[in-house]
């Protein structure tokens, strides 16, 4: 199988495997155009950089080969570069949090639905609707989140948290291969596909929810300086 982001590689040239699709590159190099353009040009290219991490360097040819380095490169898209354009671009109010945290959530679970997820590594169009829709829909979520007022904020942050632990565990508590894009890429790595989505699910549960938690605290942080000023 050869996906977007090239066969699988081997644990000796995986550092080499760096992504220089060059509508990639005139697409990212837009993006800085308008980061630095934006409100908070630091946070924005905070999170192109991200973005770079994910697309560019070797992550996207592992993430062919490792189905736990896919969970890293999503937790990256949806966890940490959309907050941060979220920050970047803040919204003044949020009318639609419920929607925009269900949509989501939705379709970060959707995507990891086998056949579509294999489907999607198996064709470069239908990948990157893949993540331009995770990435989208998250940067809707975080905007309406950090827009929000503190306890429906804070409610929702919570849940938001709890969505990604439990896709995670779903993956850890698996006992048998759920994805056929990595059946046999793992073996060169030491890993069976089993031992390599628990690892996945791991990821998911426990640093993939980090970004959450730091959301919750600082939305209880700003709305307790709040209170200590009125009072």
């Amino acid at each position: 199988m050869t996906s977007y982001c090239g066969a699988p590689p081997h644990p000796y040239d995986w550092v080499f495997r760096w992504n220089l699709d060059p509508i990639l590159l005139v697409a990212l190099g837009l993006a800085v155009v308008v980061a630095l353009r934006s409100r908070y040009p630091r946070l924005a290219l905070a999170a192109v950089g991200t973005l770079a991490l994910a697309f560019v360097s070797p992550l996207c040819a592992v993430s062919v080969a490792l189905f736990s380095a896919r969970a890293v490169h999503h937790v990256l898209i949806v966890a940490v570069a959309a907050p941060l354009a979220a920050l970047a671009s803040p919204g003044r109010e949020s009318r639609y949090l419920g929607v925009a945290f269900l949509v989501s959530t939705a379709t970060l679970w959707v995507w990891h639905l086998p056949s579509l997820y294999d489907r999607a590594l198996d064709d470069t169009l239908l990948y990157w609707v893949m993540q331009a829709s995770l990435l989208t829909t998250a940067t809707w979520f975080w905007r309406e989140l950090f827009a929000a007022p503190p306890v429906p904020a804070a409610l929702v942050s919570v849940l938001g948290m709890a969505q990604m632990g439990m896709l995670g565990a779903v993956l850890t508590f698996a006992r048998e291969p759920l994805y056929a894009a990595h059946a046999g890429t793992t073996l060169p790595w030491g890993l069976d596909q089993v031992a390599d989505q628990q690892l996945a699910g791991l990821v998911m549960w426990v640093p993939g929810v980090i970004p959450y938690a730091l959301a919750t605290a600082l939305i209880v942080r700003r709305a307790w300086s709040r209170i200590a000023v009125a009072t």
